[in-house]
């Protein structure tokens, strides 16, 4: 089965399967010789199988089920009644056909077979006068003869060969030490001996005392081993079972999940060690279980994607337009249920691409590009989930008209716009009723589907999100869980609650004890250094609308959700279980930060995180929390400012924590030049750059690595980048150990840590990427060093 292509097997099962149903159709129509329906589902079968045979090139097959569809279709039509020799006849046909069909499954290749005297046979039955009719009842008399037909002529009947009794269903297992003497593995002697010493009481196996005694070696053995249990044929490898059936079983197996996880939480308290075992090879089971029952609901994404290049093909020669499609990934596996909920969003992702995304071959030359253009299905597992991409090279989303049309539509006021990223923009495309195509068409242009896209996706606990460059673009992507059913989780306590993380999304944990391990602050949000790096954080409690606890004695949930790691404070990490998926209804999702709910082992409901809203949450938390810190600057007492350290060149440089936006990572190929001036495109805008190397004279080798960190500062608007080698610390500077700066870029000198540092004139550094950064602005906003 391994050496067969995919469609030949499903064919050689299918027709297994017509087989034995002509077979009980064919004895049933000897019984009845007048029945139509009879005859046309045995005439449909055997058509079918034609039909594919040629399809296939397995010409032998064709032109043997060609005959016998041309003596079913005289049946059919009345010009030769069913007689046994008829069934006979055909019978023998079938067998023919099933001796194909063996030939082909086990040697590939269907030569071996021979259909010339088969075929001789069923043509000299098509010939035989109609006179030859079933042999009548004695009682009757016999038709009389035509005029003229004074001698005519009897057929003889032919014999009925002899038909082979059906095989067994299991051979008998051939013995070991015949097929090793057979295959010139063993000696019959060495076997012989074997044989006796199992006579005498040895418990061995014959294959282990050949083995441990030098007479044969181990992969001959091993080859007779496997060799020992008969082949399984195609027709019985696969059976089709109700689809319904399949889902009473997963949602049985739910059911025992649950149960599972409440006992063996009972047996823990318990502590008995018999039970406990007993409890673990329950899980076991029950775990295997569970994804056998899996398995059986998985199915390719080819199968949604076969109906696409018909799509696209039909609405690009309506449209005028040249289309390729590229499919990737199309043997990416999901749960029947998703691929049926996927479907029509897919169906309608891909007719948006064909419509707005791809232009007209005249635009498309103007703009560089060939006539053609390139719509991309690509899927692929990421952790567990399938993440399904509608990419095309088109025109780009254009920004600017999606937010002049959400202030038009009242989603949006002029002034949030500046401050928006630029993928909140672009997601404005899902609200319902949003469009901003200039007609309506048959196709699109009703403000009707994107909306319902996103709605059936975040049904099924996936979610949807574009992405695109003006000129080179767009992608839609899809995140899809692989089943609706289980999930691995981790259980967290926050306050009194119980919750539950998926698994797929954490990627480790780490304890907060506040002397070796500890919580910063960067412009009032927190972080936490994770080797080196600064990884924001997202207070569970606060995202809830808790009572915020405390930094100490908490721990840390790195998770990764929508392309961005961040970390989740929570106050206990309890312990890792499956969990069945329920459903929540309308009310807690809108609330937007749950996925689903679950029954934990103690039998309480547990409510599913959605990591990916807190991914967003987080995102947002950060511009809040600086804006609350600007707008209470220079209010706090004392003589101690807290600064982001970096490295620049061999000098250690810091900047006030207050003028820090954001730190960031370009890749250095999408740093673009501008004049004289480096720039980069970030959230919808041109971003000026600064190297403080430059800026400073610390002048050194670069250094290597894809990417360059940046301190991304903003205000009214707009914002710059100070380029540095890389960031060091965050620490605090009193105003003692500090002497002013007589070089250009610094406003002075300080002990940091017990090192020089050098204080950053940051007002310097901004007029040096953007010198009309401050024309429109109150210059007494900016805190200096």
């Amino acid at each position: 089965m391994e050496d067969l292509g995919e469609i030949v097997g499903e064919f050689l099962m299918e027709s297994h399967e017509n087989l034995d149903q002509i077979d009980r159709d064919l004895v049933s129509l000897e019984q009845e010789p007048d029945s139509r329906d009879l005859i046309s589902r045995i005439f449909r079968a055997i058509h079918t199988i034609k039909g594919t045979s040629g399809f296939l090139a397995f010409s032998r097959l064709e032109k043997l089920a060609h005959a016998g569809e041309s003596l079913l279709s005289r049946l059919r039509d009345g010009v030769q009644p069913v007689t046994p020799e008829t069934i006979t006849v055909l019978l023998l046909c079938i067998d023919g056909v099933r001796s194909l069909l063996s030939s082909i499954e086990e040697k590939g290749t269907e030569d071996e077979v021979d259909i010339d005297s088969m075929i001789v046979k069923i043509n000299a039955q098509m010939n035989a006068p109609a006179a030859a009719a079933p042999a009548a009842p004695a009682a009757e008399a016999a038709p009389a003869a035509s005029e003229g037909d004074t001698e005519a002529e009897t057929p003889v009947p032919l014999e009925e060969p002899a038909r082979r009794a059906p095989e067994p269903i299991a051979e008998q297992r051939q013995p070991l030490g015949q097929i090793l003497v057979d295959a010139g593995a063993a000696q019959p002697s060495d076997v012989s001996s074997a044989l006796q010493q199992q006579l005498e009481g040895d418990e061995r196996k014959l294959g282990t005392i050949l083995l441990e005694e030098g007479k044969a070696q181990p992969a001959a053995v091993n080859e007779a081993l496997q060799s020992q249990a008969p082949k399984r044929s195609i027709a019985d490898s696969a059976i089709r079972v109700d689809v319904d059936l399949l889902d009473t079983l997963m949602n049985m197996v739910g059911e025992l999940v649950l149960a599972r996880n409440q006992l063996v939480r009972g047996v823990m308290e318990i502590g008995d060690s018999g039970l406990v075992r007993s409890a673990q090879r329950l899980g076991m089971i029950t775990s295997e279980l569970q994804e056998g029952i899996m398995k059986t609901r998985m199915q390719p994404i080819e199968h949604i994607w076969s109906k696409l290049p018909r799509v696209v093909r039909d609405l690009s020669n309506s449209l005028g337009k040249q289309v390729q499609l590229v499919m990737e990934g199309k043997e990416t596996e999901l749960d029947r249920s998703l691929l049926e909920a996927v479907k029509d969003p897919l169906t309608h992702l891909v007719r948006n691409a064909v419509d707005h995304g791809i232009e007209d071959p005249e635009k498309r030359l103007a703009a560089g590009k060939g006539p053609e253009g390139t719509l991309t299905l690509r899927a692929y597992h990421e952790g567990g989930h399938v993440a399904v991409e509608v990419a095309d090279d088109g025109a780009g989303l254009n920004v600017e008209r999606i937010a002049q049309k959400a202030v038009e539509n009242g989603l949006l006021r002029p002034e949030q716009i500046p401050n928006m990223d630029k993928r909140d923009i672009m997601a404005m495309v899902f609200q319902p009723g949003f469009s901003t195509a200039a007609k309506v068409t048959n196709v699109s242009g009703r403000g009707v589907g994107m909306d319902v896209v996103k709605t059936n996706i975040e049904n099924i606990g996936g979610a949807v999100s574009v992405d695109s460059t003006p000129g080179e673009g767009t992608v839609w992507r899809l995140t899809i869980p692989l089943t609706l059913a289980i999930i691995q989780a981790l259980t967290v306590d926050c306050g009194d609650q119980r919750y539950v993380v998926p698994q797929v999304a954490v990627l480790e944990l780490v304890f907060i004890d506040g002397n070796t391990t500890k919580v910063e602050y960067a412009s009032g949000a927190p972080v936490y250094r994770l080797r080196g790096k600064l990884l924001p954080l997202v207070r569970l409690d606060r995202a809830l609308g808790l009572e915020v606890g405390g930094d100490q004695g908490v721990y840390i949930m790195v998770l990764q959700a929508d392309g961005r790691r961040f970390g989740l404070v929570v106050d206990r990490v309890l312990n890792t279980e499956e969990v069945v998926v329920k459903a929540l209804n309308t009310r807690f999702k809108d609330i937007g930060l749950y996925a689903g709910a679950t029954i934990l082992g103690d039998g309480k409901v547990g409510l599913i995180l959605d990591v990916s809203s807190l991914a967003r949450r987080s995102h947002l938390a950060v511009d809040s929390e600086r804006e609350n810190v600007v707008e209470k600057r220079g209010q706090g007492g004392g003589g101690t400012e807290r600064l982001l350290v970096t490295a620049v060149g061999e000098r250690r440089v810091a900047i006030p924590l207050d003028t820090v936006t954001r730190l960031e990572e370009f890749p250095r190929d999408r740093i673009e030049h501008a004049g004289s001036r480096e720039v980069v495109q970030y959230r919808g805008q041109i971003l000026p750059l600064v190297r403080l190397s430059h800026l400073l004279g610390a002048y050194g080798e670069e250094l290597e690595g894809d990417t360059v960190s940046v301190v991304v500062y903003s205000e009214g608007g707009r914002s710059v980048a100070l380029v540095v080698d890389r960031i060091v610390d965050i620490a605090e500077n009193s105003t003692t150990a500090r002497r002013d700066a007589e070089e250009d870029g610094l406003v002075g000198t300080a002990v940091i840590q017990q090192r020089v540092t050098e204080l950053l004139d940051v007002r310097r550094a901004i007029l040096a990427a953007d010198p009309n950064f401050y024309s429109d602005a109150v210059d007494d906003m900016l805190v200096e060093a």
